[in-house]
């Protein structure tokens, strides 16, 4: 979700390969505006006892163990910008256990701000990118996955910058349960349209839309973001693709 370009940090997933992106970068800042005082003493506090770390020694960090109490389900939401619908959805679901990614130090202090306002007990945070995050997952961990407004990368060569690739949503259909669902959102036609590409040819996930209506819908329990706010200002028409995880054989 953060939209700003500049500098790259790579980032390799240990033991895999994939045919459109053998190698994936993040690219974008990690820090904007200055932190106030206050900020900076939230991140110094609060941060460290919800980081999420993968094991150094490429073990799998089970989501169950994030959380002092059972949950009924775990969902991750990858770059969650503000954090505005991952803290709304964690407030809507007390029995889920959220985790949030996002390199972005600005984003990152924005929902700190409401986990402490609203004692949100139910959300952990990978303040890095996320690659390295579900490398570490096990295998059909998580009900649902989120990935809202990712930057577009619009310009031809920079579309291999984008988040959405073949070895991505191979990633994420494996770390999703049965029947666990991938939401994706965008304001941007081409990048919708290069998701449903890439997720054509992933036998793992399937497009749960059933009419023409289905795409343009928000999800049932949405709670928006700040840009898609942005984006309907704009004139921009979001789209909402879902993907359901395929049964196991």
């Amino acid at each position: 979700m953060v939209r700003a370009r500049p500098r790259s940090v790579r980032v390799t997933t240990p033991g895999r390969s994939a045919p459109e992106a053998p190698e994936r970068a993040f690219f974008g800042r990690r820090k904007g505006k200055r932190l106030r005082e206050g900020q900076e003493q939230r991140l110094a506090a609060l941060l460290p006892r919800l980081r999420v770390t993968p094991p150094a020694d490429g073990g799998r960090l089970d989501p169950a163990q994030l959380f002092p109490e059972p949950k009924r389900g775990h969902w991750l939401e990858i770059g969650f910008g503000g954090g505005e619908h991952l803290a709304a959805q964690a407030a809507r679901h007390p029995e889920i256990g959220f985790i949030g990614a996002e390199p972005f130090v600005n984003g990152v202090v924005k929902l700190l701000r409401a986990i402490d306002a609203e004692r949100l007990a139910n959300i952990r945070i990978r303040d890095e990118d996320v690659t390295a995050l579900l490398a570490a997952l096990p295998d059909a961990c998580l009900d649902r996955v989120y990935l809202l407004y990712p930057d577009p990368w619009p310009k031809r060569r920079q579309r291999k910058r984008r988040f959405v690739s073949d070895e991505s949503l191979r990633e994420i259909a494996r770390v999703l349960k049965d029947g666990g669902l991938f939401r994706f959102a965008s304001d941007i036609d081409d990048y919708a349209g290069w998701t449903l590409a890439r997720a054509a040819r992933c036998p793992d996930l399937r497009w749960t839309a059933e009419r023409a209506a289905d795409w343009t819908a928000p999800y049932p329990d949405w709670s928006g973001t700040r840009y898609e706010a942005k984006a309907v200002a704009a004139g921009r028409r979001p789209t909402y693709l879902e993907f359901a995880r395929a049964e196991r054989i």
